[in-house]
């Protein structure tokens, strides 16, 4: 059974950690959080899962502990941002801040990310930009390619997500937060080391054979949602958060997941939107609302038992997680613990 892990006791432990790397205090601290809030909304491919591996490359020199990221572009409404090889949550967060400052004269504001890294899950960052009262909208290139072109058996594209987050006045914020394919590789990653088999459907071999050992998913390739149109919105967004930025984009893409040692140059991209710029926020959350009702209101399939908008698993998730703890695995654990011993660091729970 996993351990239910308190989250501030989470926070302070990849605090710790990251510390422990030569990361800034202020950094570790703001990267930690990120990195907590992931698992309290159930991604657990993107949090604490992901600690040891930003350590083994800041280590192998793949990842600038010291990072300083900064504007080398800049329009009234628009940014481009240099994470300087750095945590990818720092640059990240840099732009949705710099997206929410633009907006807010300019109405609507679009910010880009090269030499960038891993940042965790899309949502994070659509929304940062909704708690400022905005819609938020995030895309990324992924961090390793597992996706071939339709047709084909190269691996060229990334699960490529996106995110768009939409305030709300009383309802559940609407959060959608997808990757381009049937399933983000983390959760592929998260079943190897859980020792489950993935469904019929994520995978299929290079004979087009559903593959389902997520221990064999570097023999894989990665469906895309929708077929064909998958692929087409993971090559868009692809276009719009890696190569619009100067990022990696096909065959320059890095898979972090096997080196250590190369910069990945990973691109994102942030927009927001004022509602103020278009009407009424208030009337615009209510509207929303009233929408998001009539959906789970709305009629059911037989053995349906209720409508669910997007978002709402993840907020549910998150009250829960938040009074119970978040749930770490054996396997997960004993590998925190040995990452502690190894830096000096207190272990986790300690």
């Amino acid at each position: 059974m996993p351990d239910q892990i308190p989250a501030e006791a989470l926070r302070r432990f990849m605090t710790g950690i990251h510390q422990a790397a030569g990361v800034p205090a202020a950094d570790a601290d703001l990267v930690a959080g990120l990195m907590t809030e992931a698992d309290l909304i159930g991604a657990d491919g993107h949090g604490v899962f992901r600690l040891a591996q930003y350590v083994r490359r800041m280590r192998a020199g793949g990842m600038n502990p010291c990072a300083t990221p900064r504007i080398v572009e800049e329009r009234p409404a628009s940014a481009l941002i240099d994470g300087d090889n750095g945590l990818g949550h720092l640059a990240t967060t840099m732009a949705a801040h710099t997206a929410i400052a633009k907006a807010r004269t300019q109405g609507v504001a679009w910010c880009g990310v090269r030499h960038g890294n891993h940042a965790g899950p899309a949502s994070l960052y659509a929304r940062m930009v909704m708690e400022a009262g905005m819609i938020g909208l995030y895309l990324a290139v992924g961090s390793a390619n597992h996706l071939p072109p339709w047709g084909g058996l190269e691996l060229l594209l990334s699960t490529n997500p996106i995110a768009v987050a939409v305030p709300t006045q009383d309802e559940p914020p609407i959060v959608l937060d997808m990757a381009t394919t049937v399933a983000a590789y983390g959760k592929v990653k998260v079943k190897a080391q859980r020792g489950e088999a993935m469904p019929e459907g994520w995978m299929i071999d290079r004979q087009g054979q559903p593959l389902t050992d997520p221990k064999r998913a570097g023999e894989g390739l990665l469906l895309p949602i929708g077929g064909y149109k998958g692929y087409g919105l993971a090559l868009i967004f692809g276009l719009l958060a890696g190569t619009l930025n100067g990022a990696a984009m096909g065959r320059d893409v890095v898979d972090f997941n096997a080196d250590d040692t190369t910069v990945t140059n990973t691109g994102q991209a942030i927009l927001a939107i004022d509602l103020a710029a278009f009407g009424d926020p208030g009337e615009f959350r209510r509207r929303v609302d009233a929408l998001a009702r009539e959906i789970r209101g709305s009629a059911r399939l037989p053995g349906v038992d209720r409508i669910f908008l997007p978002g709402e698993q993840s907020t549910a998730t998150r009250a829960r997680r938040a009074a119970e703890g978040v749930p770490v695995p054996p396997p997960l654990r004993a590998q925190l613990d040995a990452l502690a011993d190894e830096l000096g660091a207190p272990r986790l729970g300690a």
